[in-house]
Order: structure tokens, then sequence, then C-alpha cells
């Protein structure tokens, strides 16, 4: 049974996160410097706290430095001031316990789709037994349904396909922390559907942190926890943070029916509206 909806976060609330000091992004900034000198400010003073099974969603318009933040946390890029710490331990470069999916495949076109996943486990899994570097990468095949197809190359599959070895690969090596960039965003609407809920299905049975970035309002109320709902860059910032009430395991259906996902819906888009409207 899906609880009414009592409120939305305050500014009091906004940058309460998690109780789980898990991972914590401190009074982070980001700024470009131009050919000319002159700094832009992407990102101003993101303070989050993320818990270490918790799955949240940053959305913002294009330009809000939601890709940034990802990069940063993932160790891709430096932030210009604050911190990021992944179990205490600041994050300076990319590593293993953070794995990102973007949103174009990246897969090697000359490996089939099983040995796309075991170059990633052979990397970072290199004092693991081969039979059990097999068995993890049947685990993954199966675990996205990919099993009938783990001997064809990528341009083989469809996009759908495509994307569900990204996820399967990224998993396979078992990060802490999964980053998605967009995952679903170059999918048609039916097969983003089915991925949406292959990918919730295997966070609900075996739970990590997730941070995901996307445009869709809809796919982060299904899928998170939390969203992170961004300012207008340049210079953006946490506006405000929503907590999705709907337990887990989630059925689309009976949430998309529940008078509360509307009342979250038209609260994340109208503060998108106020943002895009608003001179920053």
């Amino acid at each position: 049974m899906i609880k009414p909806l009592t409120h939305f976060p305050s500014d009091s609330d906004k940058h309460l996160g998690a109780s789980s000091d898990f991972l914590i992004i401190e009074d982070l900034t980001k700024t470009y410097r131009s050919a000319d000198g002159n700094k832009s400010v992407v990102l101003d003073n993101i303070n989050l706290k993320i818990g270490e099974d918790e799955y949240i969603s940053v959305i913002g318009h294009s330009g809000c430095g939601k890709s940034t933040l990802l990069k940063i946390v993932s160790g891709l890029e430096k932030a210009s001031s604050g911190s990021v710490r992944l179990q205490g331990k600041e994050i300076r470069k990319p590593g293993a316990d953070r794995m990102m999916v973007f949103q174009h495949y990246s897969l090697l076109p000359w490996l089939t789709v099983r040995c796309n996943i075991r170059l990633a486990v052979d990397e970072v899994l290199e004092h693991v037994p081969p039979v059990e570097k097999s068995r993890i990468v049947e685990e993954h095949l199966a675990m996205v349904n990919l099993t009938a197809a783990a001997d064809k190359y990528p341009d083989q599959l469809s996009g759908g396909m495509k994307q569900r070895v990204g996820i399967a690969r990224a998993l396979a090596i078992r990060p802490k922390v999964l980053l998605m960039d967009e995952p679903f965003g170059a999918l048609d609407a039916l097969t983003r559907g089915k991925l949406q809920r292959q990918v919730l299905d295997i966070w609900e049975s075996h739970r990590q942190s997730v941070i995901m970035v996307t445009h869709d309002v809809d796919e982060a109320l299904y899928m998170s926890d939390r969203i992170i709902m961004m300012t207008n860059g340049p210079a953006a910032t946490i506006g405000e943070i929503l907590e999705v009430p709907f337990p887990h395991p989630r059925n689309p259906q009976e949430i998309r029916e529940s008078h509360e996902y509307y009342e979250y819906r038209n609260h994340a888009l109208n503060f998108l509206d106020r943002h895009f409207n608003r001179e920053e």
C-alpha cells in the first residue's frame, strides 16, 4: 500500500541526504577556464550524501552539470574545490569500485557479447580463478537475458541489447557505485520501458548505490528512492531533493495509477518549469 503524500521537502530539508555516510559529496564546485582566461562555474556548492543501497536520480535542464557531477564521482574529472568521498576515502581518479554506463554503448565491435563482459572481468578481477570468471560472466549474461546472444557481435544487436551488455559489463566487476548517464536515452519507448524494469529488478535483488542522470521525470519517479533536482546553469546547484515514497519492489501499473504519483510528478515538472523560465 502506497502511503499518502504528506509534504514535499522544504528549504530546510534540501540537503539532507541518506543517513549512511557511504558516499559523501561536500562543498563541491567545478569551474572551467576558457581560452581567454575567463572562468565559468558549472557546479556550485553541491552537498549530498548517498546510501550504500540507495538509487538516486539527478534531473535538470541541459547545461546544469548533471553529467559533470557524474564524471567527478567516477573520477574522470576533478572538482575545482570540495570533495567526494567513498567510504571515507577521497575520490581522485577512476576506480573499479565505480562503474559508468553511458547513453551510447561503448562496446568493442570486434568482441562478442560474452567477450566484452569477460574483458572487464579479466581487467578488474585479475586474481579470480578462470573458472570463477566464467561463472561471473555467465551469471551476468543471464541476469540481463542475453545468454542466447552471448556469441553475437555488437553490430548484430539491437540498441536495447547493446545497452544490456553495457549494464552487465558494469555489474560483473561488482562495483560499489553504479553510475548511469542517461542509460535509456537512445532507446525507443517500448525498449526503454522494458529495460527500466529489468534494471530495477536487478537492483532490487542485488542492492548497491546507483546514481542515474536522466531528463525523464517519469523514469526518475519509477526507479529512484530520491530525485536530486538541479537548478539551471551556469553555477548550478541542488535546488531541491524529492523523497520518492513508493516501496520496493515496485509495480509500475500500481504506481502510475496512484494519486501520489501525479502529485510528485507535477511537483517535479513545476520545479523544472520554474527554472526553465527563470533568468539565471
